[in-house]
């Protein structure tokens, strides 16, 4: 395990290097590319997503620890990582299937597809939690997790800003409010929406909306699965696992 253990410290430092990296000219200039796309999009589209994402995710935040199993008690990580790789390319495969289903559906079922999806990525993230062994009955848990869910989706300008507030987790959260509701929700939907906006959009296109649901669906939930553990190890890490 000490060699699996030093692989992923490896990891680890790199990914925390690169979520503290600034923005690069390229990155800037698709932000800025992002805003405009946006201003093209009826002010009506934008409220529809503004509200479903918002009232999705915190009905799904709160409704998912009644279906995830309990914190997994594992010692050896490897073994422990080999489930929750097994659970992220479960998961994988199933938002590729609905996204192919949604986009082959026209515009309706395209739409759909916005609250399925976060449904599968909330649900991932409270089962790579258990597996971690962390509790989510614990709200600070829960706010975690929208972390971790907003540093996957958020542009490069905001992910610094992110990863600082979930660093050194296990001490900073002594002394949140006991209130989930203060969390910023805000910046948490229009990076969100920001992000995956132009990819789903084009899933609404007749024809090649099935395919786009499909390759957009996978890979966003890979990146997902991805941050999740980088997250959690981190933590791990920092305890001396």
């Amino acid at each position: 395990m000490h060699w699996y253990k030093e692989n992923i410290r490896r990891e680890v430092s790199v990914w925390q290097k690169q979520m503290l990296a600034k923005p690069s000219l390229l990155n800037n200039l698709a932000k800025k590319m992002q805003t405009k796309i946006n201003s093209w999009i009826p002010e009506r589209v934008h409220q529809a997503i503004t509200a479903t994402i918002k009232q999705m995710v915190r009905a799904v935040l709160f409704g998912a620890k009644y279906t995830t199993q309990n914190p997994v008690k594992e010692n050896d990580i490897e073994i422990m990582e080999i489930r929750i790789y097994e659970r992220i390319k479960f998961y994988r495969t199933t938002a590729a299937v609905e996204g192919g289903i949604t986009g082959a559906g026209g515009i309706l079922l395209g739409l759909a597809d916005f609250p399925l999806l976060l449904v599968i990525k909330i649900k991932l993230l409270f089962e790579i939690a258990a597996l971690y062994g962390y509790n989510t009955d614990d709200y600070k848990e829960r706010l975690y997790i929208l972390h971790i869910f907003q540093l996957a989706f958020c542009s490069h300008e905001e992910r610094r800003n992110v990863y600082l507030k979930m660093d050194n987790w296990d001490e900073k959260s002594k002394h949140l409010p006991d209130d989930i509701h203060q969390f910023d929700w805000r910046t948490f939907q229009q990076e969100y929406r920001d992000y995956i906006d132009l990819a789903k959009m084009a899933q609404l296109i007749p024809v090649i909306g099935a395919p786009v649901g499909v390759v957009v669906n996978y890979r966003l939930i890979k990146k997902l699965g991805i941050t999740a553990m980088n997250a959690y190890r981190m933590r791990l890490l920092h305890g001396d696992y």
